[in-house]
């Protein structure tokens, strides 16, 4: 059974820091393209992170940008997100998308909540 999961997510407060996992089951990872996606209440999802199937290249939106790191452990078939000075408005569930051509996979989504 192919899945992606997410786990990490929580309560933190501003300022604060959050490592996001991602664990695929059932493929192998080394060949998709990963990335890290979030939606917000009443908001359309967004892309957080991406990083090639090799590594090499990472891609991030302007708001994460100097703040979230995103990684990949092929050898533990995993994807993280270090999450750092965390703020109010990065509150949303976080989904992990897997992507190779028109092949694509995601996971139930981990919720993080930023607030004091």
């Amino acid at each position: 059974q192919v899945q992606l999961v997410e786990s990490g997510g929580g309560l933190v407060q501003p300022g604060g820091s959050l490592r996001l996992s991602c664990a695929a089951s059932g493929f192998t990872l080394r060949s998709y393209d990963m990335s890290w996606y979030r939606q917000a209440p009443g908001k359309e999802r967004e892309l957080v992170a991406s990083i090639t199937s090799t590594g090499i290249s990472t891609n991030y939106a302007d708001s994460v940008k100097g703040r979230f790191t995103i990684s990949r452990d092929n050898a533990k078939n995993t994807v993280y997100l270090q999450m750092n000075s965390l703020k109010p408005e990065d509150t949303a569930v976080y989904y992990c998308n897997a992507q190779r051509r028109l092949l694509g996979y995601w996971g139930q989504g981990t919720q993080v909540t930023v607030s004091s």
